[in-house]
């Protein structure tokens, strides 16, 4: 398994090392069904978190993330709207969703998945994020380390108390229940 993970790190990743995410270069983004044969996409602009990683000792490899909810943009302004009130995010009563890892598994050449408490509407319920590989490090022109990956998972929304939604004349649902998150993470090393 040791070496499972030293595939999947970067070779120049040699010692325990703690990143943060990059806010500007980084994008959590979802994509939901809409009346059953289409898709709704969006993204949350305002995303913080922390990765610790230890190739040494991944099971103490530790992800932390913040997303602020309001900051939902789906190229909408009245869908945006409807989202952030109380039919969906409520985001006045539940201004943020968060993910805190509690176990890596499945370490191969190409990545992993991480485990861990997601909390949304105010309910926390374990999700697994399938996690790429990460980039190896390079320098930006301002001298900071980076890293990057990308990380998917599939949520149901009902199991996060968000069950609004209208039945079609035609039969069927106006919003689909599994949602997918998608994150697209650049990643500064500490120094």
């Amino acid at each position: 398994m040791f070496a499972a993970l030293a595939l999947v790190l970067s070779p120049s990743v040699a010692h325990a090392a703690t990143y943060d995410v990059d806010p500007t270069h980084s994008m959590v983004g979802f994509s939901v069904s809409h009346m059953g044969f289409s898709s709704v996409r969006g993204f949350f602009g305002t995303v913080s978190g922390t990765v610790e990683i230890d190739p040494a000792n991944p099971s103490t490899a530790k992800v932390e993330g913040t997303v602020g909810v309001e900051s939902v943009n789906t190229m909408n302004q009245d869908r945006d709207d409807h989202l952030r009130n109380p039919d969906f995010f409520d985001v006045a009563s539940f201004p943020e969703m968060t993910f805190r890892s509690t176990a890596v598994r499945n370490v191969t050449k190409d990545g992993f998945d991480l485990v861990g408490d997601f909390t949304l509407h105010g309910v926390t319920k374990p999700v697994v994020f399938h996690v790429a590989r990460l980039s190896p490090e390079a320098t930006d022109p301002w001298g900071n380390t980076k890293v990057a990956t990308s990380a998917t998972a599939t949520i149901a929304r009902k199991d996060f108390g968000m069950t609004w939604n209208k039945q079609l004349d035609q039969g069927g649902w106006l919003v689909g229940d599994e949602v997918q998150v998608t994150l697209d993470l650049e990643l500064v090393k500490r120094k």
